[in-house]
């Protein structure tokens, strides 16, 4: 009888227990954004059809009774237009490779809001550059305004993550003083193809294919920083507001691109954001050899 009373009590212990920042406490929802016909809205994705909802996600909706099928919708950026965007060097030792000792907290650097694009669109290959690469990331979107928050809090500030594309030009990185436009550059940030919150964003599986060949793959539990370190660290100096995305490092080896690739970033439980290369102005150069990147990044 006294053993019995004991394990109630445990059970009991257990079950009031807060959950740790690394579970998932939530129903798993995948939203997509979208436009269909003129209109443009937000939805719930069910299968494979789309549930509108009343509003975007960043505050209360109402799911509403217009459902479309997936196919015939254009998914959009899985977020608002006029965000801020972040992104964190080296936070994968497997990118690192060596070259750098992992940073003691998360360095991070800007891309602009203008570089978003959505799945199915186009990475445009400006001129004056030789040397673009790929680098697939998992993308955290921020649900509310987060100021001075801990580890422990973030969860509750993320509406969920998508997949990210942190397209990078080398030669302009590595020769430039600031990389606003080696990481900022118009077309240079592709994220969709949803946004799905409820998932154990320290354990999914990431990878990239470049025509079709898996060229970089890992876990996110490989992480130098988690999400909720991300978010809190970069809370500590700038203000979250709802819609700010979060680029959050990539892993392994980064390779050139030439237009007609196509480039296929996967995360686990959010899909596939997909997208082909092309180039504007000059002629494609040959092709680099695979490399690191540069230092960090």
């Amino acid at each position: 009888m006294r053993r019995s009373y004991l394990l109630m009590l445990i059970l009991a212990a257990y079950a009031a227990a807060p959950a740790s920042a690394d579970q998932p406490t939530a129903q798993v929802t995948k939203y997509a954004h979208f436009r269909v016909g003129e209109r443009v809205a937000w939805g719930i994705v069910e299968g494979d059809h789309v549930r509108e909802i009343s509003r975007d996600p960043f505050g209360p909706y109402e799911r509403t009774d217009r459902v479309h099928p997936l196919n015939a919708v254009k998914l959009l950026i899985p977020t608002r237009r006029k965000v801020k965007v972040f992104a964190v060097a080296g936070n994968y030792v497997s990118h690192l490779a060596g070259e750098r000792e992992p940073a003691k907290h998360p360095e991070i650097f800007y891309k602009l809001p203008t570089c978003l694009i959505p799945t199915g669109a186009a990475i445009v290959i400006p001129p004056g550059t030789k040397e673009v690469h790929f680098e697939a990331e998992l993308v955290i979107v921020i649900k509310k305004r987060a100021k001075n928050i801990s580890p422990q809090q973030a969860r509750d500030y993320i509406l969920g993550v998508t997949c990210g594309n942190d397209i990078s030009a080398r030669d302009w990185q590595e020769n430039d003083i600031q990389w606003w436009r080696a990481k900022g550059s118009d077309t240079f940030g592709p994220i969709g193809p949803f946004v799905v919150s409820g998932l154990d964003y320290t354990n999914l599986t990431l990878q990239l294919r470049h025509n079709g060949v898996v060229k970089q793959k890992e876990n996110t539990k490989n992480m130098v920083h988690n999400v909720y370190e991300i978010v809190s660290w970069i809370s500590r100096h700038v203000t979250l507001e709802p819609g700010d995305v979060i680029f959050t490092g990539t892993p392994g080896t980064t390779a050139a691109i030439k237009p007609g690739d196509v480039l296929e970033v996967e995360l686990e439980g959010v899909g596939v954001l997909k997208n082909r290369v092309v180039r504007r102005g000059k002629r494609a150069a040959a092709k680099p050899p695979a490399r690191r990147g540069a230092p960090g990044k």
